[in-house]
């Protein structure tokens, strides 16, 4: 019998799923309970990663734990350092994680709900994270090279140029967009830069506890990080409140695009455990605590959503936030939460560079 308990319980987790996606797709009426979407995503994405990512990693990938990873082989203190799975994948979650989860499944809402719920699901499950999986492990297998470098090995020198013009590019485009979404959050905000700021020396500390002091013991750097974090948090809104220190800590929009040149600058000079997995690591709690402090709240309050389903800018190609019909819009607008090549740009950078294991590709990817 209780060989039998689990195959039950993810079968009762896939029909939750299924239930709440089915009555998201089939309800009628303006209003429908938030919960619902939080059932449907949770649900399925716990039942694909137990299942179908179980398959592609020991059936298609046939990941071996005991296979020397390029961390292990080429280790040398600066890119490839044998990294713990839990601070790996805080570092990969914040590199993927920035402003587009947030800022296109919102303008995509100009199409109801449904659309962009269907495509942060589904897409996610049978795209998204599958490529996320196929380029971390290509990469892997291939010493850690990129896109561009791994494109010439396999094709030919030429497309292997093309790739690289192409992802330069795409950086280039992408991360003004995103910077500009950071810089007008900041700017004239001490309270937002000063705890942002905070970060920097709270990760070195924490780089520092897990690399030199303490190696290993990732609980106790992390417990120190996130009481900082929250101190630094508690600190900034004083900071805010204060005449004199709330001016130091304004700055203008030219001001902070300096600084977050000097910051990338630094951290991409420094060995990858001082500053950028850390920092990314730390600010990993924050973006995970938030979700689930959302998913609880929708649990406990179980607000209705007062949306259609599907709006009529979804089928005449208008709408008060941009011009364009659902498809393909609706993939463009949401892109990095679901299926977006700048995830395959981070999945082929640092991350392969700092596995510890192949069976932790699965877990982080």
């Amino acid at each position: 019998m209780r060989t039998h308990l689990p195959k039950l319980a993810w079968a009762a987790v896939a029909l939750l799923g299924a239930v709440a996606l089915g009555t998201m797709a089939l309800h009628r009426g303006e209003t429908i309970n938030a919960a619902w979407l939080v059932i449907a995503a949770v649900c399925t994405y716990a039942v694909a990663y137990r299942f179908y990512a179980r398959f592609l990693a020991t059936r298609v990938f046939e990941l071996d734990p005991n296979r020397a990873t390029p961390a292990e082989r080429l280790d040398n203190h600066v890119d490839f350092v044998p990294t713990n799975r839990w601070v790996l994948f805080g570092h990969h979650f914040a590199a993927i994680a920035g402003a587009g989860p947030l800022v296109g499944p919102v303008l995509a809402a100009q199409f109801g709900y449904l659309p962009g719920t269907l495509w942060l699901i589904i897409g996610v499950v049978l795209a998204g994270a599958v490529q996320d999986f196929v380029i971390l492990f290509a990469s892997m297998r291939r010493d850690g090279k990129s896109l561009g470098q791994m494109a010439r090995e396999e094709i030919n020198t030429t497309a292997g140029f093309i790739a690289m013009v192409a992802v330069l590019s795409i950086m280039a485009i992408l991360l003004a967009v995103l910077a500009l979404i950071v810089v007008n959050a900041l700017a004239h905000s001490p309270w937002g830069l000063f705890t942002i700021a905070c970060t920097v020396p709270i990760a070195l500390l924490m780089g520092w506890w897990m690399h030199a002091f303490r190696p290993g013991r990732v609980g106790e750097a992390s417990a120190i990080g996130v009481g900082l974090l929250f101190l630094a948090i508690i600190g900034g809104g004083w900071i805010a409140e204060s005449s004199p220190y709330a001016d130091f800590w304004t700055f203008s929009p030219n001001q902070i695009v300096f600084a977050l040149i000097a910051y990338g600058f630094i951290a991409s000079v420094l060995p990858v455990w001082v500053l950028l997995a850390p920092r990314d690591y730390l600010s990993t709690f924050m973006k995970i605590g938030t979700i689930m402090l959302l998913a609880v709240g929708i649990a406990f309050t179980l607000p209705a959503i007062q949306m259609p389903k599907a709006t009529e800018f979804a089928f005449n190609g208008q709408g008060p936030v941009f011009a364009g019909p659902l498809f393909p819009f609706v993939f463009i607008t949401i892109a990095c939460g679901a299926l977006s090549g700048f995830h395959a740009l981070v999945a082929s950078g640092t991350t392969p560079k700092l596995i510890q294991k192949e069976s932790q590709v699965r877990f982080i990817g």
